[in-house]
């Protein structure tokens, strides 16, 4: 099992910058990969970055050059870094881990707010 702990979210002007984080705990050893994916209100969930066990991202188009994805594996913290932010970027944004137990385990956070106004 793997529990997922996020923080950071809230209401930011256009251009501001919010850093997201993600805590995860339990069997950390099973995890193959950790992202976040967002949901704005009436839309489906999209992927906004991963990082794989072995370091590498990748984020959607939208948003790079603006948002920056990062561990602390002493930590066992995942953090979004937001810079210029858009309304658009504006959803409840879940951390997501995929663990290997046998098969393949999808984790969720429990979601935070991030609101950009124009």
């Amino acid at each position: 099992q793997v529990q997922l702990v996020e923080s950071g979210g809230g209401l930011v002007q256009a251009g501001g910058s919010l850093r997201l984080s993600c805590a995860a705990s339990g069997s950390i050893g099973n995890i193959n990969r950790m992202g976040w994916y967002r949901q704005a209100p009436g839309k489906q969930r999209e992927l906004v970055a991963i990082i794989t066990s072995g370091g590498s991202t990748n984020y959607r188009d939208s948003v790079k050059g603006r948002f920056t994805l990062s561990r602390d594996n002493a930590k066992n913290t995942m953090y979004l870094q937001m810079n210029s932010l858009k309304p658009e970027d504006t959803a409840v944004y879940y951390c997501n881990a995929a663990a290997t137990f046998g098969i393949l385990y999808m984790y969720w956070g429990q979601g935070t707010q991030v609101t950009v106004s124009s």
